[in-house]
């Protein structure tokens, strides 16, 4: 199953990476927002890199964008192959997204908190990352329906709707085996 995952993650947020490019580019037309170049300066301080003008960062921009949005659809690939499928697993995915990037962007320096941003830098921000992850999770989830239904899904099988104390599959069960 982790191998399965990993490759499966990435091929879904790489994916998820581009849906959200592509909606950010459309944006940025409408509104006239520029580019950030945020990526590129948390890339820059993780790795010891100089910083570099705007103009400079574009390969570093797209390394991290891409790079860190591969990396995170390997937990949400996880998160499929283990039953968590759907819009619901998807908008928890887009909480962790949103996690991943404000660590790397305070612990680095690089960002501030969310609660200091102007409220359009902030919504823009939110529904970009919603894109990835919704985007992230369809890829995660068709792929992760190729092999079957997660331990979670057989689990919530045994006794479809809401019930208290159903307890815990057999391992042979639960493992697919």
């Amino acid at each position: 199953m982790m191998r399965r995952a990993l490759w499966q993650g990435m091929v879904a947020g790489a994916v998820g990476a581009a849906v959200m490019t592509a909606g950010e580019k459309l944006e940025q037309r409408l509104t006239g927002r520029p580019d950030s170049y945020v990526p590129a300066r948390v890339l820059a301080r993780l790795t010891g890199l100089p910083e570099r003008p705007p103009r400079q960062s574009r390969g570093l921009n797209l390394a991290m964008h891409y790079g860190q949005g591969a990396l995170a659809g390997v937990l949400r690939s996880l998160m499929a192959q283990v039953g968590l499928r759907g819009p619901v697993a998807s908008a928890k995915f887009a909480v962790l997204r949103l996690t991943n990037d404000q660590i790397l962007e305070n612990a680095t320096g690089v960002g501030a908190p969310p609660q200091t941003w102007p409220r359009q830098e902030l919504v823009a921000d939110v529904v970009h990352k919603a894109v990835y992850a919704f985007a992230t999770g369809l890829v995660a989830d068709a792929l992760a329906a190729k092999d079957g239904p997660g331990p979670g899904q057989r689990h919530a099988a045994v006794s479809p709707g809401r019930h208290a104390r159903v307890g815990p599959l057999p391992r042979q069960q639960a493992y697919g085996r």
